[in-house]
């Protein structure tokens, strides 16, 4: 964690010199532990993105209400999100659209009735509180929404951060702008592509969207923290926007280590131990530090990666099933890297992905949330394992933020792979929820996020056992986990 989370490497961004030293010392490290190279090339597959970086001295976001002009101010009000698909000028009628979900299972249609062709879609992040938290959260996803959404015609999306779920303040939010947008050049499905226009507005500054629509934010923001449906509405103004771009094209990689199984009728089965390599590198200053070092975010999980594959090897059980240690690239850039190797793997089948992504040791490991608990059978061996280890495991205690498709077990999960990541937790009210919602609020996606903060070494070394003989235990099972029969992830099964 002291080599990754290190000022020379500059944050790890993807396709930088920082990330490639980065994935230079993971394949080493996976080399020395006795791991089998594991990519296309060695311990290593590589991939190239498009990258597209605002030029924000050549944009401009306005409304415009019966010929009456009124300009947004970009990082404040809001800012432009750009992609390889972005247009260089649009305008277009904003209609407001609640949640902006489409969700069949629960016949569910924000977007039902209305004229959308050539509009700019205006909507809260998060969903009803009364739909199960995975069928919203999948219905969240990039792929989901921009499928909906250019289905219905739409050309351009405004977001707002549900207030019930804001994680960043709107000043960090705001800085990431300048940081480059990445895409697969090869995304390895046939994936929505992005829409010409898409905007993130500050809550705190979105009643200006409201003005000339007949309703007030206040009072959206009453129905949702009542949980009361949303209303859709014309917003009575145009959204006119210019967008500066710089474009290139990068190369970045995986780095996958492999210990093969003992037992002839199970070795060609793979269990999938993840973490992302990758963090947002240099950006805006924040008291005068500019380097993202990523050190809980996610330089822990790496390191947490070389310990687990030590721990698994060295083990007096050895695996039946065949262990894969995969560190991945283009996390931070929307699970860019898992997605590339669900799509283009090089070991498998995978039964199984058990991710690491900002577990966060910042006190004793007492409480351990689970996301995808109670989606397949790795629950119980979850449960299994923390019992011995004297953890009590807990569900998603925040659903609404949908951390279970935000990192890169999902890549797996989309390809029919049961998948768990993991947490540390806390009780309602215990000063370890302060200490969790302080790190958030102030080190999450922050500079501050270094190796000056303090850590429970000890509660981490605890999580690196705790998950080797997870590992082992799935590694090891008569049959390969299976999706609970009630579970929506199932449908991916192939």
């Amino acid at each position: 964690m002291q080599f990754l989370a290190d000022d020379r490497l500059e944050g790890r961004d993807t396709g930088s010199r920082g990330l490639d030293l980065a994935a230079d010392y993971m394949a080493e490290q996976f080399q020395r532990g006795g791991l089998e190279p594991a990519g296309t090339d060695g311990y290593r597959q590589r991939m190239e993105f498009e990258v597209s970086r605002l030029d924000e001295s050549r944009s401009s976001l306005v409304l415009v209400h019966n010929g009456t002009v009124q300009p947004l101010k970009l990082g404040e009000d809001a800012v432009l999100v750009v992609s390889s698909r972005a247009t260089d000028r649009l305008e277009a009628d904003a209609v407001f659209v609640g949640y902006g979900l489409v969700v069949p299972e629960r016949n569910y249609d924000d977007l039902a009735g209305l004229d959308l062709t050539g509009k700019v879609v205006v909507y809260f992040t998060g969903g009803p509180p009364d739909m199960p938290s995975a069928i919203k959260a999948h219905y969240q996803s990039a792929d989901e929404r921009r499928r909906a959404l250019r289905k219905a015609g739409v050309v351009g999306s405004i977001a707002i951060p549900n207030p019930k779920s804001i994680e960043r303040p709107w000043s960090r939010v705001a800085a990431s702008r300048f940081e480059p947008k990445m895409e697969l050049v090869d995304p390895g499905y046939d994936a929505p592509p992005p829409l010409p226009l898409a905007v993130m507005f500050n809550t705190d500054r979105a009643g200006r969207l409201f003005t000339h629509s007949g309703h007030s934010v206040e009072a959206l923001f009453t129905a949702i923290q009542e949980g009361k449906p949303l209303p859709r509405f014309p917003l009575g103004v145009r959204v006119r926007a210019t967008l500066g771009m710089q474009r290139s094209r990068v190369t970045s990689q995986n780095v996958a280590g492999m210990l093969p199984g003992t037992d002839p009728t199970l070795r060609g089965e793979y269990v999938a131990v993840t973490a992302h390599l990758d963090h947002v590198g240099v950006g805006e200053p924040v008291n005068g530090d500019r380097i993202y070092s990523g050190a809980l975010d996610n330089a822990a999980g790496a390191a947490s990666l070389i310990e687990v594959a030590r721990a698994v090897r060295e083990s007096r059980t050895k695996p039946r099933r065949s262990v894969l240690f995969l560190a991945v690239t283009g996390e931070e850039k929307g699970l860019l890297g898992s997605q590339y190797y669900a799509t283009h793997p090089t070991k498998g089948p995978i039964v199984a992905d058990l991710n690491m992504d900002m577990y966060n040791p910042l006190f004793a490991l007492r409480y351990l949330e689970i996301q995808g608990l109670e989606e397949s059978s790795l629950g119980e061996d979850v449960r299994a394992v923390a019992h011995r280890a004297g953890v009590e495991v807990q569900p998603d205690q925040e659903p609404e933020h949908n951390r279970f498709i935000r990192s890169d077990q999902y890549s797996f999960i989309k390809t029919g792979v049961p998948a768990v990541t993991f947490k540390f937790s806390y009780l309602p009210g215990t000063p370890e929820e302060g200490v969790f919602n302080q790190w958030l609020a102030e080190r999450y996606h922050a500079p501050l996020d270094d190796l000056e903060q303090p850590v429970d070494r000890a509660a981490a070394a605890r999580f690196n056992a705790l998950l080797a003989d997870l590992t082992l235990r799935v590694a090891n099972a008569d049959s390969r986990p299976e999706w609970r029969p009630d579970s929506f992830f199932r449908r991916f099964v192939r």
